[in-house]
Formats: C-alpha cells, sequence, structure tokens
C-alpha cells in the first residue's frame, strides 16, 4: 500500500465511489496527565456510501497500534488490515459501517494531538492542529478535502478539565475522576477543519447577536481561552470587540448567516502557525496573548489574524476546495478579506499600508524563487500541500484579488461572493465554479474573466513597472511611458489597472501627490496620454495606491528624489510603496545594501507607521548580514548599531517607537557601548525614560549578550528561574545556542540532528541560536554535516519537524561559492528526493545566490 504522502490520484480515485454520511469519534484522553503516557485511545465509526459493491478502498491512519476493526459487522484483522499509516478495507456494500479502535500518539511537533505542560504550573493541555492531512493521527478517517461530512464528537477527560470542539456540547458526563464531554453534530466540514481543545484553561465569554432578513435572531456565543498561566495576560475585551466588528462586518457584505452556532477562540502553546480556521473553535499561537509590552503593530497583526481566520467561515469552511490545488480558494480570500474588513470595521486603519510593505514583500520573495508556483498550483499530494501554504497562496493571492476588485469592481465581487455561499454552501468548488459567477456580476464576461485568470493565476512570476518620461525644454512633460517586464523563465505581461500619482514638494519640504490618474497598463510599453504637458514632478510613483502586484520601479529623477527625500513623503502608503521598492532594488542588486542601510539610517527614525519601522529594522538586519560586502559589514554593522543608538535616545518616551528602537539595539549591538549599555539596563545600572525593562525585553538583552559572550551559562539560567515559563524556556534555549563557542554550537546541532525528543517550538528555539551573523565561523563545518543528513531527516522526521531543520540549519551565513557549490552538488546528487525536500533547499540556494550577486553590487 502507498505511504502517508496521500496523492491527488488516489484521492479522486476515492471521491470517484464514496460519500461519508457522518462521523462518531470518541477520543479518551485521560491518560495525558502521565508524561510516560504516549498515547491516546481513539474510537471512530464512519458510515459511509459506496458507487461500486464489493471494491476496496482505504482509510487514513496514523497510530502505534490498533486495537480492532470491524466493517459491516465483520472484524478485520488488524495485523493485515492496518500498515501503521493506512487501514485497507474490501467488500465494500452499498452503505457501510466502519469502526476503528486505535491507539493513537499524543505530538510534540504540533501535528495531529499535540501536549504541553507548563513549566510555570505543570498542568497539562491538549490541542489538536490537522492542516493539511494529519487528522489521522487523532482519528481514522477520509483524509481529503472534498468527502464532507458531519461529525460527532465525544471526549473523555480528567474532571478538572475542560474540552471545547467545533460544535457546543450538548452533555456532560462524571464518573471515576473524568468527565465524558458529548459534542452536537458538526455541520458537513471537511475532516482537516475538525478540532478538540482540552486542558484546564481560563476562559473569558461574551455573546454576539444579530437580527436576521426572516425576522429570526442569530445567537453567537464568543469565548476566548488560554493557559491558567497566561490569564492575566488576555485582553479579552479587545478580543471580543475585533470579533464582534468582523461578524458585523461579514454578515452584511457576505449575506449569509455565520453557519457554525458557536465562535471559540482558542490561544494554545507551540503553534506551528499563526491560527486555523477550525469552525466554531479557532485556533491560535498563544503569543497572541501579550505577556510584555508590544507595539501597535502587535495588536493589529492580531487584529488582521482574528479577521482572515474569520473570512474563512465562508471562505473555506462554508465552501471547500475540492483539492488542494485551489487553495487559493480560501488562503488568498482570508488574506485579503482580513485586510479589507481591517481597514473597513475596526479601528486599525493601517492595514493596507502594512499589506504594501510587509506582505507583499513575503509575496515578491516567494514569486522570485525558481520553485515559484501559479496562484492555482499543481499540487501532486499533502506534502506538496504542506509547501504550499506560502507568500504566493497568501499575499500574491490577496494582492490579485486586490486587483480583481480594481478590475471587477467592489459591488460585482462582493455580490459574486453571495452567489458562490449560497449556490455551494457546505460543498466543494474549484477554480471554474468562481469565475462562472464572477463573469456574471462583474459584466465583463467569461472570455474576459478567463482571460484574467490565465495572466493572474495560471501563471507565475512578478512584472515589473518602470516609469519612462521624455520632458521638453519647458520642464513639461512630453511623453510618459510605464514599461513592463517579466523574466525569461517567468515571460507573462499582464494587464494592470494601476494608478499613477505624481509628487511634488511643498514649502514646508513634504513631498505630496499633486495628481493621479488610473489606467490599465497592458503589454511592454503603455503610454500614459492624460499626463502629456504636466509640469515633470519631483516623483512619479507608479502603482499608488497600491492596486495591483508588481515591483515598482523609478526613473533616475524620481530615485534621486527618493534617496534624498524618502522620509518627507506625506502620504503613509505611498511612503510604505516607495520603502517597498528600494528594498525590492537592493534584493535585485539594483540599488547597493550600503545605500539601502543609509536610507534606513536617514530617514527610518522619521517613519511614523510603526509597523513600517519594524519592518525596515528587519529589513536592514537581512541586508547587512546576507547583502553587503563582507569588507564592509563590520562598518555597517557598526553604523547600525550607533543609529539604533542614537534612535533610542531620541524616540518619544514611552513610545512604540522608543521600544522598537531599544530591540533594534539588541538585535545589532556589538560595540562595548551598546553592549555596556545593555548590561546596565538589565541590572538596574541605567535608565532610559519611559523605557520599561520588562520580561520579553530582558530577554532580548540577554540574547545579544549572549552572542557576544558576555553572557555566561548562569546568568541565563538565572533568569531562566526568573521566567519559569515556557516562553522563558524557550528564550533560555535559544540564549543558550547563541553563546559564540564551539561547544554551544555542537549542542544546539545535537540537540535537533541526532535526537527527536525535543518538542517543535524548541527546534526552532535551537536554530535560531545557532545561526548568528557574527559567528559563521563556528558554523562553518556544519555545512557537510548539514548535507549528509537532509534525506535520512526528512525521512525519519514529521514534515513539520524535517522543514524546521532543512530551513534552519542551511549554512545561509555562508555567503561564499563555496557553499554555493556544495548546495549544487547535492542537488545534482540528489534529483531523487522527495520532490518536497528539493524544493526547500533549491529556495535555500536561490536565497544563497542572490546574496552574492548583492554583494557583488555592493563591493561594484
Amino acid at each position: 500500500m502507498p505511504g502517508k504522502n496521500l496523492s491527488r490520484d488516489e484521492a479522486q480515485q476515492r471521491a470517484g465511489i464514496l460519500s461519508v454520511d457522518g462521523y462518531e469519534v470518541h477520543l479518551d484522553v485521560t491518560s495525558a496527565l502521565d508524561a510516560s503516557a504516549a498515547t491516546f485511545r481513539s474510537t471512530t465509526t464512519i458510515r459511509f456510501r459506496s458507487s461500486a459493491p464489493g471494491s476496496a478502498t482505504f482509510v487514513d491512519l496514523l497510530a502505534p497500534g490498533v486495537r480492532s476493526i470491524t466493517l459491516n459487522g465483520r472484524p478485520l484483522d488488524p495485523a493485515t488490515a492496518f500498515d501503521g499509516m493506512r487501514v485497507a478495507v474490501d467488500g465494500l456494500a452499498d452503505s457501510n459501517v466502519l469502526v476503528v479502535d486505535a491507539d493513537c500518539a499524543y505530538s510534540r511537533t504540533g501535528e495531529g494531538l499535540h501536549r504541553f505542560t507548563d513549566p510555570a504550573d505543570g498542568e497539562t493541555y491538549l490541542y489538536t492542529h490537522y492542516e493539511p492531512a494529519e487528522a489521522r493521527r487523532v482519528f481514522a478517517n477520509f483524509e481529503q478535502p472534498d468527502l464532507k461530512a458531519p461529525y460527532v464528537f465525544t471526549v473523555t477527560a480528567p474532571a478538572a478539565w475542560d474540552v471545547y470542539a467545533n460544535s457546543a456540547e450538548e452533555s456532560v458526563d462524571e464518573q471515576d475522576g473524568a468527565k465524558t464531554w458529548h459534542f452536537l453534530a458538526t455541520q458537513p466540514i471537511s475532516t482537516y477543519l475538525t478540532a478538540v481543545v482540552a486542558g484546564p484553561y481560563h476562559v473569558a465569554r461574551d455573546h454576539w447577536s444579530r437580527e436576521l432578513p426572516d425576522g429570526t435572531r442569530l445567537e453567537i456565543p464568543l469565548a476566548a481561552t488560554c493557559r491558567k498561566s497566561l490569564a492575566a495576560h488576555l485582553d479579552a475585551e479587545e478580543i471580543f470587540t475585533v470579533t464582534k466588528q468582523g461578524l458585523d462586518f461579514f454578515h452584511d457584505e457576505f449575506d449569509y448567516p455565520y453557519p457554525f452556532g458557536k465562535y471559540d477562540q482558542c490561544f494554545v502553546p507551540e503553534y506551528n502557525i499563526g491560527a486555523m480556521e477550525n469552525p466554531g473553535c479557532v485556533t491560535f499561537r498563544e503569543e497572541y496573548v501579550f505577556r510584555s509590552r508590544v507595539t501597535a503593530a502587535a495588536y493589529e497583526a492580531r487584529a488582521n489574524v482574528i479577521l482572515h481566520e474569520m473570512a474563512h467561515m465562508w471562505f473555506g469552511d462554508l465552501v471547500t476546495m475540492r483539492w488542494w490545488d485551489d487553495l487559493w480558494l480560501k488562503e488568498s480570500f482570508a488574506d485579503f478579506m482580513g485586510a479589507f474588513s481591517q481597514q473597513a470595521a475596526t479601528g486599525y486603519q493601517s492595514a493596507w499600508v502594512t499589506f504594501a510593505n510587509q506582505r507583499k514583500a513575503w509575496a515578491y520573495k516567494q514569486d522570485q524563487y525558481p520553485t515559484t508556483h501559479p496562484i492555482t498550483a499543481d499540487i501532486r499530494d499533502v506534502e506538496d500541500a504542506k509547501l504550499n501554504f506560502d507568500g504566493i497562496t497568501y499575499a500574491k493571492g490577496a494582492a490579485v484579488l486586490k486587483q480583481l476588485v480594481a478590475y471587477a469592481g467592489r459591488d460585482a465581487f462582493f455580490d459574486g461572493a453571495r452567489q458562490y455561499f449560497k449556490r455551494h454552501a457546505f460543498g466543494n468548488t474549484v477554480l471554474g465554479d468562481l469565475l462562472e459567477i464572477l463573469a456574471v456580476t462583474s459584466g465583463r464576461g467569461e472570455q474576459a474573466m478567463a482571460d484574467w485568470s490565465a495572466a493572474w493565476l495560471q501563471t507565475a512570476g512578478v512584472n515589473s513597472l518602470t516609469p519612462q518620461l521624455t520632458v521638453d525644454n519647458d520642464g513639461r512633460i512630453s511623453e510618459l511611458v510605464v514599461l513592463q517586464d517579466a523574466t525569461d523563465e517567468q515571460p507573462t505581461l499582464r494587464t494592470h489597472r494601476v494608478a499613477i500619482g505624481l509628487y511634488d514638494h511643498q514649502a514646508d519640504g513634504s513631498l505630496v501627490r499633486t495628481d493621479r490618474v488610473e489606467l490599465d497598463v497592458t503589454g511592454a510599453r503603455t503610454v500614459v496620454e492624460e499626463l502629456a504637458g504636466r509640469p515633470r514632478p519631483a516623483l512619479i510613483l507608479v502603482n499608488d495606491d497600491d492596486l495591483t502586484y508588481c515591483k515598482i520601479r523609478f526613473d533616475p529623477d524620481s530615485l534621486a528624489t527618493v534617496s534624498s527625500s524618502l522620509g518627507e513623503i506625506r502620504e503613509p502608503l505611498a511612503r510604505a510603496l516607495a520603502w517597498s521598492a528600494c528594498w525590492n532594488l537592493t534584493r535585485d542588486g539594483l540599488m547597493p545594501a550600503r545605500d539601502y542601510l543609509a536610507l534606513v539610517l536617514r530617514f527610518a527614525g522619521r517613519e511614523s507607521e510603526i509597523g513600517v519601522l519594524q519592518s525596515l529594522h528587519l529589513q536592514a538586519l537581512g541586508a547587512l548580514s546576507l547583502y553587503v560586502d563582507p569588507a564592509w559589514r563590520a562598518t555597517g554593522g557598526q553604523l547600525l548599531a550607533e543609529g539604533a543608538l542614537r534612535e533610542l535616545r531620541a524616540a518619544a518616551p514611552g513610545s512604540d517607537h522608543q521600544l522598537a528602537w531599544a530591540r533594534f539595539l539588541a538585535e545589532t549591538a556589538t560595540g562595548d557601548e551598546q553592549l555596556q549599555l545593555l548590561e546596565d539596563l538589565l541590572a538596574g545600572r541605567a535608565t532610559i525614560d519611559g523605557l520599561e525593562v520588562d520580561q520579553d525585553l530582558r530577554w532580548s538583552f540577554w540574547l545579544a549578550l549572549s552572542a557576544e559572550g558576555r553572557a555566561t551559562v548562569e546568568q541565563i539560567d538565572a533568569e531562566l528561574k526568573r521566567d519559569n515559563t515556557a516562553g522563558g524556556n524557550q528564550k533560555a534555549v535559544q540564549a543558550m545556542a547563541a553563546r559564540p563557542t564551539a561547544e554551544a554550537k555542537a549542542a544546539a546541532w545535537s540537540a535537533v540532528a541526532d535526537s527527536d525528543e525535543l518538542p517543535n517550538a524548541l527546534v526552532s528555539a535551537q536554530t535560531a541560536g545557532f545561526s548568528q551573523a557574527g559567528q559563521r565561523e563556528l558554523t562553518a563545518p556544519y555545512t557537510p554535516r548539514y548535507f549528509e543528513l537532509l534525506e535520512k531527516v526528512w525521512a525519519e522526521r514529521s514534515i513539520e519537524i524535517a522543514m524546521r531543520f532543512v530551513g534552519g540549519f542551511f549554512p545561509r551565513l555562508q555567503t561564499d561559492q563555496e557553499t554555493l557549490d556544495a548546495t549544487d552538488s547535492w542537488l545534482a546528487d540528489h534529483r531523487e528526493a522527495a520532490p518536497a525536500l528539493r524544493r526547500l533547499v533549491l529556495e535555500c540556494r536561490d536565497d544563497l545566490a542572490r546574496a552574492l550577486r548583492a554583494q557583488a553590487a555592493d563591493r561594484a
């Protein structure tokens, strides 16, 4: 039988003969309190029909053991029917009842049923995470999105616990020190959307209601949960405010009542992603419960995630893609709607600025890899699906939808969404199902929508748009042309609906938009006739208002204006677009990295948008560690550290900007003056007016000192005793791995490479500490070991942990030809390696080659 990497062909064959009437799943997790207990009991009854009586099929199950299997009352021998990954069943009837009684494994990797023990109080917590195909770690099922069914969950757990699932509880029984929770049947949903959360979680409750057009009232109970030790930090009122604003907005715009009964939001430990849209029981990474002070950008980001997951209740949960090829039908829409609804319905008004500066940077990076793919991708199996939760599926897809709204019109877009939900509720769809509706609501017609889809959804790559102009003797524009180009590998030129903004200096020195035109850019050369005769502006901004998905370039005079006056652009979105364009020029080797750092040093201190500022800090660190000429790296590092200290002292006391610059100082400090200040702030020997050195900031300082060899093991241990929490433990592990000694690197490497005992969060902490920009000589010897272990790790670890090893230990800081050659050699010698593994290595290889090109440009 095939292995655990379920293929699209297998799923299609199974869906061709099966339909599922329902699941009854009983989980007994009373063993969770026993740390030595590796498994829990899972009993699943599946009622399904077959259109091919007498045929055979399989049920997915990843479990250490199976106690019994019964098909239509006939016992099957687990020794022959179960291979550790699948249950083989044959002799199917028209209607079938399959019962599988299994011992399933608790997870340490965030896949399946994850078990976590809180170091702060010893309490144990469980939660599930399945996407794309990990429900089979918890119960036997048909693990593919198009075999939807209702689920009835029953969970037996320790009596002191609470249990949450997709639907509300129907009853709770208690006996022998345990409680059994009986949950109502769910609506028909896909396996990956089911969820169970169990433990002594702290809970806050609220309620939302809405009168429906038929006069009835929709009542939605709300809950927010977190671990008990985080209860003091759970700002439930703010979470519920955003939740209610989102429910108001989506009911108004989608005209389809929320169909899943209740709305729980559970913040859980050691979570692998930002959040998951399980209907009725959304799970979030608990880092969104802020235990120390964060900037407004963190609250904005959390609100965006809340709204992103809520949009999934319609795009993804109510209507689900048939297979992972159309993952964009949920993720692109949710990413777009997260920003759209945030700007329209909440107090967070920088959503599109953040989207332009941060989310699209992710998309541009992903779309320039040799492994880039169309938004509607070719997903052969679930390993492919796992890797396609990427910047193209999310951020590029969302940017393309923003372009679609400009192309089709806002009203037509939302009218199409409403019809889509009503036509396909609780069903599965493909690309054509949505385009068919939009062709009508937009008035564009089927051919126009097909052409739009072919250009934007079914081809890969990002275009660059560059203004080119001629000016007459009076300084007026004779002709303004927008040039569109593409790469040889991805040559598609698209139709872009864009705005072009003209900006000029005002008396106060600010740069303000003085004119704007909107038009379609088509082909390699588009003349902007409306701007002929206008005075030549100081700055021409192509894609003003960020209507399309493209890389912005500048004409020479505009680039000179940006270089001298970027910080003077008054409009935050336009300024964010200019920053984004400069970063893309740097990554493409068209702007020397030291020039980009000069822009950051000159203008970042004036940046009003805190999210943009924090993005600039990350990009500056990337430019310093990867893109500058290595011979200039020490000088650049010194300039950044001095700039960080200068801006920290100049920032308004107690402001978000002050906190951001304090963090940046911790990330750049290498000189004695800066490191001594960090030590003095930790010890209380120094203060900066308005700056509270809280626990998270303390760990930032300790990480910096540890990497520079100025923190002892005893000091790190003492800080961990001060912060004996899950977050503290992760930071302590990272700080230990960051020490500049051969012993520290060997210990971090061995903890991940030689053992599978670490949970997912600590694997990430070890790899983060291992790779320090100033420790290239210490980590260089691990390059050959890395390549020797790649296939072994991929074969033996879960995909989540394997991905962390591949990305976390790749020698990205060894920016030399020798490392590039070693990567090329591995790729040449391992052409038959798992496609998903090769994809990850190819992307790491591309980052390395890009760094070498950028360094050459910086030297020049």
